[in-house]
């Protein structure tokens, strides 16, 4: 069984387009919005909202796309809608005029983007087979990765020659994907939801626990990983001694290492299996980590970063198959709504959290203990996970007929 790489980096085009767009909002709106006002208070709770929205909304819709049945199949109804309206209201943001229309604005747009993130994700599992869906989510996540990186490089350039036209780019190209992602990806045939049958119910219980545990350990690693990613430029500057712009350089190579790594990470899960790349992910994090509570050299910390990198690829990539290989047939929108409930709350939990631990304690000296306890968590969670894995050789080959069946070619 081998993975369809060119429908695979097709439909990394959706999570392309949903990548591309915010590194420029959370790059380019902080700047507009302190036009209006100077408290960064009011600032950072503005730029949280996107968070706050996938808390509220990505479940809902992400369920609401498992029940839907239509001509445009169940996912892509959910894309048609909100990926233009998204589109068309970021390219309207650097045109507003006042805070209020500026907040209506990002409002209206975070919840267009909430009706269709979690149904494009869940395109990949629908498409692609359980045992590959590892290396599938590497490919979809090198795709993300690298929508970040043309955003922040091209971005950055536009943006100097008109503040507007950032915001333009990423929504021409959101259009492009989804016109590409349309005419080429083929939704299933087969819309029938799974029915629990009695004698399924111990089996049941033991998955659901399993699927506690494992959402709680992305809680936890994502905790981990949010606090660094919101403090480093800050942990940089008044720990380290180096300026911001040096600071964003250091982090910029964790992403680059994760980025690099993605794929390789997908076809580790396949080979390894799921849950024990997510352990030695897990634990190669923890040795990199442990001596960044340490030491205080910029160049130390950015090769211990580029580490630490690598093994975080090898446990983000392969958490969200796991979720959904627990998914009943038919609730795989569902779940992966989960999914990013439990990860969209970190990042809304974790960095008031350790801002609150940092006015305690009076230093940024402690971000990287505290990383290392969220991702300790994390790991104790991942001993109670007993479901989630699958293997190509035990793989039933009616499964991978069906979906070829139902999938087209």
């Amino acid at each position: 069984m081998k993975l369809d790489y060119k429908k695979t980096f097709i439909l990394g085009l959706g999570f392309f387009a949903i990548s591309i767009l915010w590194p420029v909002y959370n790059a380019f709106v902080p700047i507009m919005l302190e036009q209006y006002t100077k408290k960064a208070t009011v600032i950072g709770m503005i730029m949280t909202i996107d968070n706050l929205f996938a808390v509220a909304f990505q479940p809902i819709f992400g369920a609401m796309s498992d029940r839907t049945n239509n001509r445009f199949g169940r996912r892509m109804p959910y894309i048609l809608i909100g990926v233009p309206i998204s589109a068309l209201l970021f390219s309207i943001i650097p045109y507003t005029t006042s805070l209020i229309t500026l907040m209506l604005t990002i409002i209206i747009m975070n919840f267009t983007m909430s009706i269709y993130r979690a149904p494009t994700v869940a395109l990949m599992p629908d498409v692609t087979p359980s045992p590959l869906r590892s290396k599938a989510n590497g490919v979809i996540n090198f795709m993300g990765g690298l929508a970040a990186a043309v955003a922040y490089a091209i971005g950055g350039i536009l943006y100097r020659m008109n503040p507007s036209y950032p915001f333009h780019m990423s929504s021409i190209i959101m259009v492009i994907a989804l016109i590409i992602l349309y005419t080429f990806i083929k939704e299933p045939r087969d819309f029938r939801i799974e029915e629990k049958k009695k004698i399924e119910k111990v089996k049941d219980i033991e998955k659901n626990k399993s699927l506690i545990f494992i959402l709680f350990a992305i809680f936890f690693w994502f905790t981990g990983f949010n606090a660094v990613e919101t403090f480093f430029s800050l942990y940089g500057q008044y720990v380290l001694n180096i300026d911001p712009g040096r600071a964003s350089i250091v982090l910029s190579l964790f992403s680059v290492s994760f980025l690099l790594f993605a794929i390789p990470a997908g076809f580790i899960g396949t080979k390894l299996g799921r849950k024990k790349t997510i352990f030695t992910g897990i634990i190669g994090a923890l040795i990199f980590f442990i001596p960044l509570i340490f030491v205080r050299n910029a160049v130390l910390v950015s090769i211990l970063l580029v580490a630490g990198g690598i093994f975080w690829a090898l446990i983000n990539i392969n958490s969200y198959p796991m979720v959904v290989e627990m998914a009943p047939k038919g609730g795989v929108g569902t779940y992966t709504g989960y999914y990013y409930f439990f990860s969209a709350s970190s990042a809304v939990a974790s960095p008031i959290l350790f801002g609150f631990i940092k006015d305690i304690v009076g230093s940024y000296e402690s971000l990287f203990l505290y990383s290392c306890i969220a991702f300790l968590a994390a790991l104790l969670c991942m001993f109670y996970v007993k479901h989630g894995d699958v293997s190509v050789e035990n793989y039933d080959e009616e499964k991978r007929l069906a979906i070829e069946e139902n999938y087209g070619d």
